[in-house]
C-alpha cells in the first residue's frame, strides 16, 4: 500500500478525473474513458503503480461504455470486496499491490469466466503490443 507521501506525489501527476476515481472510489462517464473502445493488442497496467491487470486478449465490448475483461491477466493482481454504496450490492475491484479502486467486477460477462469486470479507464494505461496492432 501507499504511504500519504507516495499518494500526494502521485496525485500530483495524475489528472483530477484519475485522481477521482483511483483515489475517491469515482466512477468516469460512461463512453468517455480512453479504453473503451480501443483495440490494440497489449497490456492493461495500474495508472498508480503500473502493475499488470488486464491482457487486451480478455477485453471485450460489454456495450456499457466502460473497457470490459472477462478475467484479469492473474488472480493475484487485482482484490475484490463487497461495496454496498448506493443502495446496491457490488463488487468492487482495486489493484493488489497498491489498492487504488478500478472498477466493479459483474456476473453477467462471456464464456469461459462469466465474469465482466467493468474497469474506468482513468485507472488504467496500455503498453501495447509492438507486434500487432489491432485485436
Amino acid at each position: 500500500m501507499l504511504t500519504k507521501e507516495e499518494t500526494e506525489k502521485l496525485k500530483a501527476r495524475l489528472s483530477e478525473e484519475s485522481v477521482d476515481v483511483c483515489f475517491n472510489k469515482g466512477t468516469e462517464r460512461a463512453f468517455t474513458g480512453r479504453y473503451w473502445g480501443n483495440h490494440l493488442k497489449g497490456t492493461y497496467h495500474c495508472i498508480v503503480c503500473h502493475a499488470s491487470l488486464f491482457s487486451s486478449d480478455a477485453k471485450f465490448d460489454s456495450g456499457t461504455g466502460w473497457p470490459s475483461f472477462f478475467r484479469p491477466f492473474s488472480k493475484d493482481t487485482i482484490r475484490e470486496e463487497v461495496d454496498s454504496t448506493y443502495g446496491m450490492t457490488r463488487t468492487e475491484v482495486s489493484c493488489a499491490n497498491c489498492g487504488v479502486h478500478l472498477g466493479h467486477v459483474f456476473e453477467d460477462g462471456p464464456k469461459p469466466t462469466g465474469l465482466r469486470y467493468c474497469i474506468n479507464s482513468a485507472a488504467l494505461v496500455q503498453e501495447k503490443d509492438v507486434s500487432s496492432s489491432s485485436r
